[in-house]
């Protein structure tokens, strides 16, 4: 018998009402809980020892709150809405359309369904099996399905009318959890002799904007009402906590709470009248916010301590060695199933395996295409690594994605040269793009055994940066000037 157990409760769209939350926390205080995380796709998690278990099991059902123990049968439909009217989009997408969708899901989907709007990079598109991404014709979506346990992505051949998104997806996930029906072209064909619905043909290519994960956590101002951001380094609300945050949110007129996928809370609507208060329960339960940018754009896997852990040795890595970080963000893997978003993913794999008993553990680090965290193209960049060799890796990892940048963006200054310096010739060489060390054809490479004098064309295909061990292929040519002085 398992002496704790595992509660999950979809919290659709990733919103909650402060009394339907407030219910819940009352019911897992009930059965001796004292503290609740929020997961990756927008739910309410808790650990319940196995003598509350029926305790609570009674409460929730009383409540008619569903819920699942120790199974991820439900994986709970997420949304960008928590970002809506926050991270302004100026889209025609706005809370009214996206309630409208979920009112339009009769069921629960077996299947991960994503709802995003195209215009915001806070939540993720493609982590889920159906991706509703909006369009630029207003009230139409597309559909990007990904097979169950597949990295594929094909693009449904139509737009999607916003009232018939719940209706398309139990359809689309019937076929595709039919045998029968995992042929896109088949699956097609059925949705379509089955039923009809209001759509648009799909000419356009889905336009999606550079990933940029904004400042989500602390007070912040938009246009006449302040949002709250709560973070929490070890991803543990206190209820006590929670039900002052439920009981001002009633006393002043908000409506919802709303969870991200980066397991945290925003809290939007906040009045001026309000905003003291506000301070007094963060004051009054020790809570901190504005933390560094670097903390907030980690994802870890939901119900385990280890990826936690990991993160936050290196973070302190990062902020001894004042590693840049903007721009990424980055996923830890230690379950072989479990799925994260980022543009980088160290996943963790044991050494040796006897049974279901892992001795020593190694970490694999990973980038996605072009560190775009929702391509679903991973690039190996080092495997087997021990811990102690993680950090730094990662940090030269961090140092190739910040010198790409510069070069992608650079731009070229041309300055006049001084009436005494007279250009003779030019000299090619070539420069690492991840380290800039130099191979200069004049001198050679004695650390690789290159004598002086030899073409950069004639260097053997296996030939390294001598400081960096990037591939010759990545060397980048440069024309130098060569001047004397008169």
């Amino acid at each position: 018998m398992r002496d704790y157990y595992n509660i999950k409760i979809n919290l659709p769209g990733g919103i909650a009402s402060p009394g339907y939350l407030k219910d819940i926390l009352l019911a897992a205080w009930n059965a001796q809980v004292r503290k609740v995380r929020f997961g990756s796709r927008q739910q309410l998690l808790m650990i319940v020892h196995y003598e509350e278990l029926k305790s609570l099991e009674k409460d929730l059902k009383k409540l008619n709150i569903r819920y699942e123990i120790n199974s991820e049968r439900l994986p709970n439909i997420i949304s960008s809405y928590c970002g809506e009217d926050v991270f302004r989009t100026g889209q025609w997408l706005g809370a009214n359309e996206y309630h409208t969708v979920f009112d339009s899901f009769d069921y629960s989907p077996h299947l991960k369904v994503n709802i995003s709007d195209s215009n915001q990079s806070f939540t993720p598109f493609f982590t889920g099996n159906l991706n509703f991404v909006s369009s630029p014709e207003p009230h139409f979506w597309y559909l990007y399905i990904r097979p169950k346990q597949g990295n594929s992505l094909y693009k449904w051949r139509e737009l999607i009318y916003t009232n018939e998104i719940g209706r398309i997806a139990k359809e689309v996930e019937k076929g595709m959890l039919a045998e029968d029906y995992q042929d896109e072209e088949i699956l097609y064909q059925t949705i379509t002799d089955n039923i009809r619905y209001i759509s648009l043909p799909a000419n356009r290519e889905l336009e999606l904007p550079a990933f940029s994960l904004p400042y989500y956590e602390g007070f912040n101002r938009y246009e006449s009402k302040t949002w709250l951001g709560l973070y929490r380094r070890d991803e543990l609300f206190s209820i006590e906590f929670l039900l002052d945050i439920c009981s001002l949110c009633m006393k002043s007129r908000i409506g919802e709470i709303c969870i991200t996928p980066w397991k945290s809370l925003i809290i939007k609507g906040i009045e001026d009248q309000y905003r003291d208060e506000w301070s007094k329960i963060l004051g009054k339960h020790n809570i901190n916010v504005r933390h560094a940018a670097t903390e907030l754009a980690w994802q870890t896997e939901d119900h385990t301590d280890n990826g936690t852990h990991l993160k936050s040795d290196l973070i302190r890595y990062f902020e001894k060695n004042d590693t840049r970080t903007f721009g990424l963000c980055f996923g830890i893997q230690t379950r072989s199933k479990s799925e994260v978003f980022g543009s980088v993913l160290i996943k963790k794999r044991p050494l040796i395996k006897i049974g279901q008993l892992a001795l020593f553990s190694l970490y694999d680090l990973y980038f996605t295409e072009n560190f775009n965290p929702n391509s679903r193209k991973l690039i190996l960049f080092e495997k087997g690594l021990f811990k102690i060799h993680l950090a730094g890796q990662l940090e030269r990892l961090c140092r190739r994605f910040n010198n790409r940048r510069f070069a992608d963006f650079k731009e070229v200054v041309k300055m006049e040269s001084e009436e005494y310096n007279i250009p003779s010739t030019t000299i090619s060489v070539h420069q690492c793009p991840h380290c800039f060390t130099v191979y200069d054809p004049k001198f050679g490479d004695l650390l690789n055994n290159i004598l002086a004098g030899t073409p950069f064309q004639n260097l053997p295909e296996s030939y390294t940066c001598s400081t960096c061990d990037a591939d010759k292929t990545e060397m980048r040519e440069i024309i130098l000037a060569e001047t004397v002085q008169v």
